[in-house]
């Protein structure tokens, strides 16, 4: 049996559109056993009443892919999945999905795959590398796809840093909110964005929380669609005025996080009282960044 224990992750990071994310210390287990035959999925905590228990379980498919790619055939396959990353709120379920099932497929056949191999794998399953590459690496990570691989680099969270995350009572499919966003943006919209990364991936580096208010601005995604989230503009005005570093959409939403050094308890509670003003139920979490990435923490 092999238990691998995957971080929740944030991405985009404002401004970083499909390049940059985090992890966070929040995590799901994902336990896969060979079988002689069949497929048996269990499922608790968050999303057990939502996620899929037969073949089209993601854990599962990606799963497939590995042992599709290596050439191991298992008879049968025996799933668990015990979650606390909530679903299809913008924190990474299905990436720590994805990347937990990739993992343990890979362990299962022989571990033939590195991490670089693996990284790909799962991009092509989730589309792009913004929240997989923190989940398998930990950490804050730029990274996207180029030559047929992803190209990435890792960098510290800053010291004292933690992550406010105001998680709404509602599901935003992230291809519902990909649907929103327009084909084309300006070039001075572009340039906005393109400074603000830049400026952004600079303070993380140095640990320059002052920044971050400027650098995590972005013109690309979060007004399209904040309009599938009610009071999220009063909720990012309200952290800020209670001390937020930083606010932004986690990932397509409709989860938001402030980044923040100090007012913890007090930034938590306004964005949760902001949002319930706008008859949105919501669970707020104080997290710290997930410096370690997935890891097996059984084998046998």
């Amino acid at each position: 049996m092999i238990r691998v224990q995957v971080p929740a992750t944030t991405a985009n990071l404002g401004p970083g559109f499909d390049c940059l994310g985090m992890a966070l210390e929040l995590h799901n287990i994902i336990e896969v056993l060979p079988l002689a035959h069949g497929v048996a999925i269990e499922v608790s905590g968050e999303g057990a009443a939502e996620i899929a228990r037969d073949e089209r379980n993601i854990v599962f498919q990606a799963a497939q892919r590995v042992f599709q790619q290596v050439g191991f055939i298992p008879g049968g396959i025996k799933i668990r999945l015990i979650n606390q990353i909530p679903v299809a709120r913008g924190l990474g379920s299905s990436t720590a999905a994805i990347v937990g099932g990739i993992i343990a497929a890979n362990i299962i056949s022989g571990g033939h795959l590195t991490i670089r191999e693996m990284l790909p794998l799962a991009a092509s399953l989730e589309g792009h590398p913004d929240n997989v590459a923190p989940a398998f690496l930990g950490g804050i990570v730029v990274s996207l796809m180029a030559d047929g691989e992803v190209k990435y680099l890792k960098i510290t969270p800053p010291a004292g840093l933690k992550v406010v995350a105001a998680v709404p009572d509602f599901a935003l499919p992230t291809r519902t909110a990909r649907d929103l966003l327009p084909q084309q943006i300006s070039f001075q919209d572009a340039a906005f964005n393109v400074g603000r990364v830049a400026l952004l991936v600079a303070a993380l580096h140095q640990g320059d929380l002052s920044l971050l208010n400027t650098a995590m601005e972005d013109r690309m995604h979060q007004f399209f669609r904040s309009t599938l989230i009610p009071g999220m503009r009063k909720v990012v005005a309200a952290a800020k005025l209670a001390g937020a570093r930083g606010v932004t959409l986690s990932g397509a939403g409709p989860t938001v996080v402030a980044f923040a050094d100090s007012n913890f308890d007090l930034i938590a509670r306004v964005m949760g009282d902001t949002f319930r003003e706008s008859n949105v139920k919501v669970k707020v979490m104080i997290l710290k960044p997930g410096t370690v990435g997935a890891r097996a923490l059984e084998v046998r």
